[in-house]
């Protein structure tokens, strides 16, 4: 069985500490949004299937051996003659990254309807999309819709990140692609400001949005707030819970984070509160270490963060 299947394009990520043009030695890794959730799941031991195209090229060399060696299920990813897409993290001062992506024509943008349908199996229990995948193009989005009746007709649980890129496409049209997907969605994750995107456009204050979005089927919105932690509304109301108080070296990736903590607590059968909690632990390991996943813990470092800041556990 598995817990969770997730789709999307994941990408070598190239980081510099210096603006580029001043030149500097590169930190090479992974990175893609749904990559990220994949690998926080695994290390949080659950089952979870990624599936996508990469070239075949040393860049998606790379991307595969990192999700196979993070224990995530890659038996339905494929190889394309597209080159592997590259994003760059350019750290342009002490609080502000630049981020650069190479992906236009990209093996990870072919995905299509093929590839979710062959990864699909019946027991799967969650299936997680995201609007970045949305964004690419017709197959990709096609992908997406694919997924979400797939999982819908069989009763898996569907979640959506609506995760707006506004380099890949503007409100308007994440709007327009994003509304009509509500209805088969049981999770829905967002920023406060990602809330308009999914919710009705007559739907103007928080609480309108997701009252709207509650009675267009629905389960749980979660709404994530940063460093004011996040909340959960459902048919019985809210529960909210504040961030975990860390030191911040890089917030890319934190949403992913949040995503993989959550998605972990609701694959326990924990409550809400016990969700939201495990989400904004997650997402303080990934702003408190650098790079979109390296620093998310495995289940039995959960606790880690509640030693005093500064400690050596010995």
């Amino acid at each position: 069985m598995i817990d969770v299947l997730t789709f999307g394009e994941a990408m070598v990520s190239l980081r510099t500490d210096r603006p580029i043009r001043a030149g500097d030695a590169l930190r090479m890794s992974v990175a893609g949004a749904e990559a990220n959730v994949a690998i926080g799941l695994a290390r949080l031991g659950h089952r979870v299937r990624w599936t996508g195209l990469t070239g075949t090229d040393g860049f998606g060399d790379l991307i595969l051996r990192t999700l196979r060696a993070e224990g995530v299920d890659i038996s339905h990813a494929a190889r394309v003659g597209e080159p592997t897409g590259l994003v760059v993290f350019e750290a342009r001062t002490a609080d502000l990254t630049r981020v650069s992506y190479h992906r236009s024509g990209s093996a990870g943008s072919r995905i299509g309807p093929a590839q979710v349908a062959a990864a699909w199996d019946r027991r799967v229990r969650v299936v997680h999309v995201t609007g970045i995948t949305a964004a690419l193009g017709p197959g990709p989005l096609g992908a997406v819709r694919t997924a979400v009746e797939s999982a819908s007709a069989a009763g898996a649980t569907v979640c959506l990140d609506v995760n707006y890129r506004a380099k890949l496409w503007s409100r308007e049209a994440a709007a327009a692609v994003l509304r009509p997907l509500v209805p088969s969605v049981d999770i829905l994750i967002a920023s406060d400001d990602e809330l308009p995107l999914a919710a009705p456009a007559a739907a103007v204050s928080e609480a309108e949005q997701v009252e709207a979005l509650l009675e267009r089927g629905v389960r749980e919105v979660v709404v994530k707030r940063g460093a004011d932690g996040a909340e959960v509304f459902d048919a019985s109301g809210s529960t909210a819970r504040p961030a975990v108080p860390v030191t911040v070296r890089d917030t890319v990736g934190a949403g992913d984070a949040f995503v993989a903590g959550y998605l972990s607590g609701l694959l326990d059968g924990a409550p809400a509160g016990s969700r939201l909690e495990r989400a904004v632990t997650t997402g303080a390991f990934a702003v408190a270490s650098v790079g979109d996943w390296e620093g998310l813990p495995a289940r039995e470092e959960l606790d880690l963060l509640r030693a005093a800041p500064g400690s050596a556990i010995r």
